[in-house]
């Protein structure tokens, strides 16, 4: 009932904004949760730019930020049923759809910088991990990046202790759970578009997010404190139902490869820049009260975080958490 349900508001939307007039294209409805002007936002409009330009007009790419499609709860489910056809989910959302693996994504201080974070999802173990979700009927093309996660709340959250009974929403993910735990506080699953109200009355105290996304969804107007953790990652996956893309035709798809690497290259290449603009928009806002660790503070936040690795090692499996420290250099 729930699928059939999904299905029937996406089409209903889509005979309203006047979808089915096109029928000559191969129409990509792409839905993604977030604002257009994040790296996430920019890529998914650089995609279609460059997918209607490589297949001259045979494809057309709609894009539908912000939740107007879907909620980040139902997307996946949307993705496997046929309704839409792309998607960029954070990685965390395929450990609920059985894939463990790509917890390893959220692991606490497991990558150093961007450079580090590529060699894995660029390298074996990034390939690995896409493979891994066809046996769901779902094709992997690309990673995109969104950039190191801070925390925020409204109360000083400079040191591990200043977390204790804080209620911090997260996405759904064992590690994120872990990670709150370990710091004392507790973790609030919740869809990323209810976020800001939730801030905002007070049905959660905090969150964790990269500061593009902090910025562009106002969380900063309803957060009097943050701290430059950047303790975990933010990412994403770039996927499309396996079906509809084997359906293609090959020339096609090929252009739709182009167009998808040129894009990663353009969303990967700002996504840093994005986050230090955001932040530093944050700061002139003056309603958030930034912190940046110190050296003490900082080694503090690892050991305390420490053991989360560990801790999800069998539920990620250990050979790929193993390997993707060593990918990565991480210490």
């Amino acid at each position: 009932m729930k699928s059939t349900t999904i299905a029937a508001g996406i089409l209903a939307f889509g005979l309203s904004a006047g979808m089915a007039l096109a029928a000559d294209p191969i129409v990509i409805k792409f839905s993604h949760v977030v604002a257009p002007n994040t790296p996430k936002g920019k890529g998914a409009d650089k995609f279609k730019e460059l997918a209607e330009k490589y297949t001259n007009g045979a494809v057309k790419v709609e894009i539908y930020p912000n939740s107007q499609l879907l909620k980040d709860k139902e997307e996946l489910e949307a993705l496997q049923l046929g309704a839409v056809q792309m998607l960029a989910p954070s990685l965390a959302k395929f450990g609920p759809l059985g894939i463990k693996e790509f917890e390893v994504f959220d692991l606490p201080y497991i990558f150093p910088d961007y450079d580090a974070l590529h060699k894995v999802t660029k390298g074996a173990v990034g390939k690995e991990l896409l493979d891994k979700l066809a046996d769901k009927g779902i094709q992997g093309l690309a990673y995109w990046d969104n950039g190191f996660k801070i925390m925020s709340a409204n109360s000083k959250i400079n040191k591990p202790e200043d977390f204790l009974g804080l209620k911090m929403r997260i996405q759904s993910s064992k590690v994120l759970e872990a990670e709150m735990n370990a710091l004392g506080a507790v973790p609030q699953v919740m869809a990323f578009s209810e976020v800001y109200q939730a801030l905002q009355t007070g049905v959660v105290d905090g969150t964790e997010n990269p500061p593009s996304n902090m910025y562009t969804q106002k969380m900063h107007e309803v957060q009097k404190f943050a701290t430059n953790s950047n303790h975990g990652y933010l990412g994403y996956a770039v996927i499309v139902n396996k079906k509809f893309w084997d359906g293609l035709p090959q020339d096609v798809r090929t252009s739709l490869d182009k167009a998808m690497d040129e894009s990663t290259d353009y969303a990967n290449g700002i996504a840093k820049e994005e986050n230090e603009k955001a932040m530093t928009a944050m700061k002139a806002a003056g309603t958030t009260q930034f912190h940046d660790l110190t050296e003490d503070e900082l080694k503090l936040w690892r050991t305390t975080l420490a053991p989360v690795r560990k801790q999800m090692a069998d539920r990620i499996g250990a050979d790929l958490v193993k390997r993707t420290e060593a990918a990565a250099g991480t210490k």
